[in-house]
């Protein structure tokens, strides 16, 4: 199979398509042939993007989504069948980002970023998976984190939802296993991507919001989108179950599945200087 058989021709349904990790997966398929849907609630983002992909010669559906909105996801499900015909892959990528102490984080705050960041991805593979197994050849990926590998403070509510995404998307891969489904699944842990997720990210009162994403963005952004890209497009190909982006989130894989819980009191000692 060459590199861009498995996309050639076919149709792969991209949210938060509108900057970042997502802009560069729709160039990254366009480029392999593939037809896209592209959503996202950033409708001048996601319009660029429709824009480059379609000159790479990609057929593209644009439309504003937001993936916490489940009847809307249900119906954006249907107008991509409608359109296409037919849907083989769904990259669940829309994200946001938030940074509070639980103490200091309001119910709303922890909400916010279940509803997109988790129910989000499950509104969307709900909304796909039928669509996905009529295909016969189907692939669900669904972008957790470097944080739904690792804990860290100040995190609790991003935390919880990446690795919600995490066991929620590792039980669907064993359930399509087990029912020997036409539908490969893939979850997706980048680490530190140069994206705006930081600079647009919600903060608790008391957190220098202009600080700390300066910070995110000289010292934990490593790597570019067009390298998540390739690295996820290229895991999907193999039909991976994991795939980790970044040197830095294999070394914190891995730093966890050694030290088990002793990880904790590392993490809790190296953050502690940089936290309010």
């Amino acid at each position: 199979m060459s590199n861009d058989a498995y996309f050639t021709g076919k149709v792969c349904v991209i949210t938060g398509a509108g900057s970042g990790i997502g802009r560069a997966l729709a160039e990254n398929l366009a480029k392999r042939g593939a037809k896209l849907a592209l959503s996202d609630i950033d409708t001048e983002g996601l319009a660029e993007t429709a824009r480059r992909c379609e000159e790479l010669g990609a057929q593209v559906k644009s439309d504003r989504l937001n993936v916490a909105e489940r009847e809307a996801v249900l119906l954006y499900a249907d107008a991509v069948k409608a359109h296409f015909g037919v849907v083989h892959q769904i990259y669940n990528n829309a994200g946001i980002a938030y940074h509070g102490d639980v103490i200091k984080s309001e119910f709303k705050d922890i909400e916010r970023i279940m509803d997109v960041d988790f129910w989000g991805v499950v509104n969307g593979t709900k909304a796909f998976l039928p669509l996905l197994m009529e295909s016969g050849a189907g692939h669900v990926v669904n972008v957790s984190s470097l944080f739904g590998l690792i804990a860290v403070p100040g995190q609790s509510a991003y935390n919880s939802a990446k690795f919600a995404v995490r066991g929620f998307t590792e039980s669907l891969r064993q359930e399509m296993l087990v029912g020997k489904h036409p539908v490969k699944v893939t979850c997706v842990h980048p680490g530190g991507i140069k994206t705006a997720v930081a600079r647009n990210a919600t903060y608790a009162d008391g957190i220098d919001a202009k600080n700390a994403a300066s910070m995110f963005d000289a010292k934990l952004a490593i790597h570019t989108p067009e390298m998540a890209a390739q690295t996820i497009t290229e895991g999907v190909r193999k039909g991976h179950g994991r795939v980790l982006i970044g040197w830095e989130a294999k070394l914190l894989d891995l730093f966890v599945r050694i030290t088990a819980s002793g990880y904790q009191r590392i993490s809790a000692a190296v953050n502690r200087p940089f936290l309010p």
